[in-house]
């Protein structure tokens, strides 16, 4: 595996690549790696000819108050993970590389409604530099095929939207959410758990899956569910964020004729902000 830290060896490898008909597929990240991340690799690699993968802590996406600093860096531990696990070239540029005048100098992308609700109210501004910077990579690796991680289901809406308003010829595949044997999403941001706080998290999945049996079982609004839903998770020793039940295609509070739901969770335990989501289809 070769690592590029410029757009412009970036870019003139990839040329070498693309003289031989090579098709390529494309595994965006931050870093600090885990199996979850490693389950998008060995998707691309079914996908395509050439898997390219990012690492870079995007500084457009953390808030005020979030510690772009505290974020894990594990350079050489990703580089043997993603060698290991059929990954061609990694692109890990410094922020000077990405937004050389600055990102406050830095043209915008914003995914219009779908970018401010859920995470999006949380988190402002979070996804206008999710957007913007996955343009930027989009334009400088050129894939034919992109993959992200259903975890961060919003992400991927905001993702699929961007590409289809901008009419850009890259195929967004979502691969399936990653989880440990007793449920927990897997996440970067798990390793804030202490060892107790571990014990607490896979309440979070649970939450779903119970939610998906009242909806199945129709003896209660989907306002009741969700409300009963974030008190056992704050019994259970968590913060709320929000849990919410939406159309799995706007993202909007579903109509009653909808069928294709998702049910999506985000609450705070300890220094983690958990995120997970289930989908749905009702007959």
């Amino acid at each position: 595996m070769r690592t590029c830290h410029t757009v412009h060896e970036l870019r003139a490898t990839l040329k070498t690549e693309r003289l031989k008909n090579k098709s390529i597929v494309f595994v965006p990240t931050m870093g600090n790696l885990h199996d979850g991340h490693m389950s998008l690799i060995r998707r691309a690699t079914k996908e395509g000819d050439i898997v390219v993968s990012s690492i870079f802590v995007n500084p457009m996406q953390f808030g005020e108050n979030e510690d772009i600093e505290r974020y894990p860096r594990t350079l050489a531990e990703d580089q043997t993970l993603l060698l290991e696990n059929g990954c061609h070239y990694l692109f890990a540029p410094d922020a000077l590389e990405m937004y050389p005048d600055g990102k406050r100098s830095q043209t915008q992308i914003e995914v219009s409604d779908i970018s401010n609700i859920l995470c999006g109210a949380s988190r402002p501004g979070h996804f206008v530099g999710v957007s913007t910077v996955v343009t930027k990579l989009f334009n400088i690796v050129q894939p034919d095929v992109a993959i992200f991680g259903s975890k961060d289901f919003q992400q991927l809406k905001v993702i699929e939207n961007m590409v289809r308003d901008l009419s850009a010829n890259i195929k967004i595949i979502g691969e399936e959410i990653a989880r440990a044997e007793d449920g927990l999403a897997l996440s970067s941001r798990n390793g804030y758990l202490t060892p107790e706080e571990r014990v607490i998290a896979p309440s979070v999945y649970q939450s779903l899956l119970n939610a998906k049996e009242q909806i199945l079982s129709r003896e209660k609004t989907f306002e009741e569910i969700s409300e009963e839903a974030q008190k056992k998770l704050e019994a259970s020793g968590l913060t709320r964020d929000y849990f919410e039940i939406r159309s799995q295609h706007t993202l909007k509070k579903p109509t009653k004729k909808e069928k294709d739901l998702v049910i999506l969770v985000a609450a705070y335990l300890g220094k983690a902000r958990l995120i997970d989501n289930l989908c749905i289809t009702l007959n």
